[in-house]
């Protein structure tokens, strides 16, 4: 890797500039292969999220249930929807391919999963 703090002897003449240029190629070579080892990999890692709060049952108030939607680059990924009562909680799990769903999806998480693709949230405001 190229360290441009390191402190390294001026060239005496111009074979030790050619050995310093041709390390610092292989140094450019190696960290541009890097680079585009690093682009491959993003495209697998979650980059958009949406959250939805909302109350799925009339006898408990206060938003606790969300859906959240976690996707990456190319809209695959998870929708995780927790549905709170006050005798039992349950959590749903689903994957995401291209922003849909082989699963039926509910209102609030088709709602989410559109938040994740357009990356906005609504900064956890009760629906």
């Amino acid at each position: 890797m190229l360290n441009f703090f390191k402190k390294t002897e001026e060239p005496k003449n111009i074979k030790e500039l050619l050995v310093q240029f041709k390390k610092v190629k292989k140094d450019l070579k190696k960290t541009s292969s890097d680079v585009e080892s690093l682009k491959k990999n993003i495209q697998n890692t979650i980059q958009k999220i949406g959250i939805t709060r909302f109350t799925p049952f009339k006898e408990v108030e206060g938003g606790q249930s969300f859906s959240i939607a976690l996707l990456d680059k190319n809209n695959n990924g998870i929708v995780v929807t927790s549905l709170y009562s006050r005798e039992k909680s349950r959590i749903f799990a689903k994957p995401i391919e291209k922003g849909l769903s082989s699963y039926t999806l509910s209102k609030e998480e088709k709602e989410t999963i559109q938040k994740a693709i357009e990356n906005k949230t609504n900064n956890g405001k009760e629906k």
